[in-house]
């Protein structure tokens, strides 16, 4: 059997890894939500230019005849 150090040290272990395993999911995460947040900015600005060019187009001059008919 495992004396008690053994496992307590096996126990740190386990704890030191998990810590760090979390440190670095959260640091993924702030990278990712930085990746989500300037996509959505895009996203924006894509949207705005959109409508804005949809309104242009429905701005545009009726078809008429060529001056040459």
């Amino acid at each position: 059997m495992d004396t008690q150090d053994e496992r307590i040290t096996r126990l740190e272990e386990t704890v030191a890894h998990q810590t760090r395993v979390i440190e670095e999911l959260s640091d993924q995460l702030t990278e990712q939500w930085k990746v989500v947040e300037q996509t959505r900015a895009k996203l924006d600005r894509l949207t705005e230019r959109f409508l804005s060019l949809e309104e242009q187009g429905l701005e545009a001059p009726a078809v008429t005849r060529p001056p040459h008919y």
